[in-house]
């Protein structure tokens, strides 16, 4: 399990009557500890609703917009590459598609800005470009 640096997050979320909720966490940040305080922050209600799970009405939805989904939940810290990334389509969504499939929307992603990627063809890595997060529309499509 790679650590990072010793970090401070803090969110702040505000529930439909207005109340501002604020979670704080420092120390030593990894990605589980990070999506476990996104599972928080979307139990009490600060995360969409499209967020919390990639199977709801999906049928509609283009590929690259399934794998966006999946990027979203399941990699919405650090990096990942696209054999991990096919692999959590197809236990998610319960469908097969292709590593090639999976490269080509990820470099389409990279190149519409949406994902940030390193290192050379062979060992290529990607991770969700930090001002996208910000602009949940994004991520969790239409």
């Amino acid at each position: 399990m790679r650590r990072l640096p010793a970090r401070r997050i803090r969110v702040e979320v505000f529930d439909d009557d207005g109340n501002k909720i604020t979670i704080s966490f420092e120390g030593q940040v990894t990605r589980e500890k990070v999506l476990q305080l996104l599972d928080v922050v979307q139990l009490i209600g600060g995360a969409p609703a499209s967020m919390s799970g990639v199977k709801q009405d999906i049928s509609d939805l283009s590929k690259i917009e399934k794998v966006k989904k999946v990027i979203a939940r399941d990699f919405p810290v650090g990096w990942f590459t696209s054999r991990e990334l096919q692999d959590a389509y197809e236990n998610s969504l319960n469908e097969p598609i292709g590593l090639s499939t999976v490269s080509t929307y990820l470099s389409r992603l990279s190149s519409f800005g949406f994902l940030v990627r390193r290192g050379s063809a062979a060992k290529r890595r990607y991770k969700v470009n930090r001002s996208a997060l910000l602009r949940k529309e994004e991520i969790i499509g239409p």
